[in-house]
């Protein structure tokens, strides 16, 4: 309590700085990322074909928090991150952000409206919807957009699928869905799915499972706790969803390019793709410094303490600082073939968090 009323008084404006974009809309632009290994070829503003940065390739070196890795081992590490932190990872939230984040979730998806579609024909907006929340992990984004959408917005045709691409994580959020009303049960459904080739998935095993073929991981896991494409059962169609969510995921993809071109792929056109993440609070050096050092000194150590895992928590911490800032990130969505509305995002505290999203254009 001592802490979040220091930080109160040392910035007033920590609930208060939020931008609010103009409604003009931006087109296709120049690429531009802090990320080199993603740096696009100057032929890649065309969207009909991936250019080459935005194919996944496993042998492509990224970063894994200040690490540089290959793609292929990044994704294996995040798994073992998550799979590690899955049982806690709600509470960590709370104590890390000092329970902001639920703010944050709760503005997200407030923000999107869920149940009040712009592609429902007629005239009542409470059409049939389809939700894809993408590293949905534990829940906490659709079990919002369903109470949202059934119970605000008085919408059943709702339905939302949780994908991720760790069971562990999905299957914490498969038990919480159990205390949801038997209505927002019946409208949820748990898949695994590489976000970077929404083609290949299969419904939710839950983990640890024991009629999943015996094999070990790094971590000498008799299973995996990520999908395995060779295990894929079904695919995401081209043009079949809404409304594509990523809350505090993205930065933990081995080939955000790919993704991004992935969600323009599934969206009707029309859809939205919306994206909250942790961002860069550089506009406000005082704020930023304190916020550093609060990332850095004190989250790993609540890691250790609370999770007995402190190398989790600062990969989690790094990769925060490795994400581009808000205008190249907006960039990126942009290059997908995307267009965005003002400035294509909405700071949350001060730029901590950020809210991005892009509507795929109708043809």
């Amino acid at each position: 309590m001592a802490t979040r009323t220091a930080l109160r008084r040392a910035l007033p404006s920590i609930r208060s700085a939020v931008t609010h974009p103009e409604q003009q809309l931006r087109f296709t632009r120049s690429f531009s990322t802090t990320i080199p290994s993603l740096a696009p070829t100057p032929s890649s503003s065309s969207t009909s074909a991936a250019p080459e940065y935005a194919i996944p390739d496993p042998s492509r070196p990224t970063h894994f928090g200040y690490e540089t890795v290959t793609e292929s081992e990044k994704r294996e590490r995040v798994a073992g991150v998550f799979t590690s932190v899955a049982e806690s990872y709600d509470r960590m939230n709370d104590l890390m952000s000092f329970g902001w984040h639920r703010v944050w979730k709760d503005h997200f998806v407030a923000s999107l409206n869920p149940g009040f579609s712009p592609l429902t024909s007629g005239p009542d907006p409470r059409g049939p919807q389809h939700i894809l929340d993408i590293a949905g992990g534990t829940g906490d984004i659709a079990f919002r957009m369903l109470h949202t959408a059934h119970n605000l917005n008085a919408n059943p045709s709702v339905r939302v699928t949780i994908s991720d691409i760790n069971r562990a994580m999905l299957t914490v959020g498969k038990q919480r869905s159990t205390l949801l009303p038997a209505s927002q049960q019946a409208a949820l459904s748990f898949v695994e799915a590489n976000a970077e080739n929404l083609s290949q998935t299969r419904p939710l095993h839950p983990y640890p499972s024991p009629v999943e073929p015996t094999s070990h991981d790094s971590h000498g896991n008799q299973e995996q706790a990520f999908f395995d494409p060779a295990t894929a059962t079904a695919s995401i169609p081209s043009s079949s969803v809404d409304l594509y969510t990523v809350a505090f995921g993205i930065r933990n993809f081995s080939n955000i390019p790919a993704a991004l071109r992935e969600a323009h792929r599934v969206l009707k056109p029309g859809g939205v793709f919306a994206c909250l993440e942790f961002s860069k609070a550089d506009r406000f050096p005082v704020f930023n410094a304190l916020y550093k050092e609060w990332s850095f000194r004190a989250i790993p150590l609540i890691g250790q303490l609370v999770a007995a895992d402190r190398d989790s928590y600062q990969y989690l911490v790094e990769s925060i600082e490795r994400f581009p800032s808000q205008a190249a990130f907006r960039d990126m969505i942009v290059d997908a073939g995307f267009v965005v509305a003002g400035q294509g995002y909405e700071d949350l505290t001060g730029g901590v968090a950020a809210i991005h999203k892009g509507m795929k254009p109708r043809v």
